[in-house]
């Protein structure tokens, strides 16, 4: 993988245009930021063979080794309200889904990727996408800008990752057998991300991605644990409202939304 092979795959009009390429830097987040913050265009993508301080949600560290994975983070000014900028880590999480099936994933094995909510993408109840999303404002605070981290697990064996995540975390690689073309797969990621961030800018919410991601949605229809730090409980997954949130039933029948970075959703028996 490098910066010429990513160009020349690239089907976007606008996203990934202005592109960086790094065989290791600290974290792609911290390139993208700087970027955003030196007026580069909305667009403007990060992308590395290897991270030394990669970060994962909840201040987690991310591995990275080099040669089998994608690390990019992308820098896009929506020009929205900044309370509507949240909705753009669904939106990521979706388009990743659709790259990772559109790569062959789907039609090797039978197999395809599943969202479980609000951003972990899953392959056969395996995370093999994490994302990470920031906003900054502007120097001039007048406008802002957010940065869209993703690490993609794309051929790492499974005995590569730590022990304590091997039971949850896994490849593309470790849960099909079949080796993806890396540049390939991040430029389909870019072309529905760019699709699915038109349709989300347009309206301001998700009304017209809510079907796609519903239907992805892992946890849908199934009983789900929720970790609210007032008190764990359990109840029904029943889709996403047009913001973003999780729509649950309770076991007393009544309906609440839940948003993310509130409360923590899991699986009655495990991860999904």
């Amino acid at each position: 993988m490098d910066l010429e092979e990513i160009q020349g795959e690239l089907e976007t009009k606008w996203v990934a245009r202005d592109l960086e390429y790094y065989k290791v830097t600290d974290s792609t987040n911290n390139v993208a930021k700087a970027a955003g913050l030196e007026g580069r265009p909305s667009g403007f993508l990060a992308v590395a063979d290897r991270q030394d301080a990669g970060r994962g949600s909840r201040g987690r560290s991310w591995v990275s080794p080099s040669g089998y994975n994608i690390f990019m983070s992308l820098m896009v000014r929506p020009g929205i309200p900044m309370d509507k900028a949240s909705g753009l880590t669904l939106v990521m999480a979706l388009s990743i889904s659709q790259g990772i099936d559109e790569a062959g994933l789907s039609i090797k094995e039978d197999k395809s990727t599943c969202i479980k909510w609000p951003n972990d993408v899953v392959l056969n109840k395996r995370k093999v996408c994490g994302i990470l999303t920031e906003l900054h404002m502007m120097p001039d605070q007048k406008d802002y800008f957010v940065v869209i981290g993703v690490g993609i697990n794309v051929n790492q064996p499974l005995e590569f990752f730590p022990e304590e995540i091997q039971e949850t975390a896994g490849s593309v690689f470790s849960e099909t057998g079949h080796e993806t073309d890396r540049v390939k797969l991040l430029a389909a990621c870019m072309k529905h991300f760019e699709e699915n961030y038109e349709k989300y800018i347009a309206s301001c919410d998700l009304s017209g991605l809510r079907k796609d991601y519903e239907s992805r949605l892992i946890n849908i229809g199934k009983e789900v644990r929720i970790l609210d730090p007032k008190g764990e409980y359990e109840a029904t997954a029943l889709g996403i409202t047009d913001d973003g949130a999780l729509v649950i039933s309770r076991k007393d029948g009544i309906r609440e939304n839940i948003n993310a970075g509130e409360v923590s959703v899991r699986g009655l028996y495990g991860y999904v």
